[in-house]
């Protein structure tokens, strides 16, 4: 997987940097401040378990940290770029080639392969064909998938799928991955298999991670916990 690896980020350099992020949601006649100063620093190579009750807002800082949602107020700096101002064709851009998503349910393409599914996204990102090809080849055969390229996801089990949307989030060789609850819907047998993977691939490639977690186990092995809880965040 070193091949894998995106070096421009390297030495426990700032990856992802939020400060002072607001976030405010119009329930009604009243404001619903959610996020109230979020100032949070993940580094290349470090995994940060993101905490706390459900509906708290974790979802929400995570979009913001992948420029799916524009917060209030605040500043987002990924790989030192200011990205809060950008428009949505450049944060599109940024999302491309410096981020990686994983989610609960592994959001696969039914009708292609295993293979193809990890294939589209770098194709997207700008690789050609046969370079993504090989590359999506090397994180099945890293995943322990290499005999399930040609399968589609209805013939994978539970943790495969989720296997394969990992390797998806990795192959264009992210900075930076971001996972909501990504063993939530598997068997605690198979989310620890699949959660090693995640270690190993960030701790193996220089890759910062967020993970939101409601699993106390889970977020125990990571390298560090922030809690998130009426709407201010604190190392756990």
């Amino acid at each position: 997987m070193s091949e894998l690896n995106n070096s421009a980020i390297a030495g426990g350099k700032p990856v992802l940097e939020l400060s002072g992020v607001v976030r405010t949601f119009k329930q009604g006649r009243d404001d619903l401040e959610i996020l109230k100063g979020i100032d949070l620093t993940v580094r290349a190579g470090e995994i940060v378990a993101l905490v706390g009750p459900s509906g708290a807002g974790k979802s929400t800082l995570l979009h913001i940290a992948g420029l799916l949602e524009t917060p209030d107020a605040g500043a987002i700096r990924i790989c030192g770029e200011d990205c809060a101002g950008l428009g949505d064709n450049a944060r599109t851009t940024v999302r491309r080639h410096h981020l990686g998503f994983v989610y609960q349910y592994h959001h696969l393409l039914p009708e292609f392969s295993a293979l193809e599914n990890i294939v589209i996204p770098q194709i997207i990102s700008g690789y050609k064909r046969r370079e993504a090809r090989e590359r999506a080849g090397d994180v099945l055969q890293w995943l322990g998938l290499a005999e399930r390229a040609g399968h589609r996801p209805a013939r994978l089990s539970g943790g495969e799928q989720q296997r394969v949307a990992i390797g998806r989030a990795i192959a264009a060789a992210p900075d930076l991955l971001l996972a909501d609850e990504p063993t939530g819907n598997l068997d605690p047998h198979t989310a620890d298999e699949v959660f090693d993977l995640l270690l190993k691939l960030a701790r193996g490639t220089n890759l910062a991670a967020l993970v939101a977690t409601h699993n106390p186990d889970l977020a125990s092995r990571m390298d560090r916990i922030v809690r998130l809880d009426d709407g201010h965040l604190v190392e756990a």
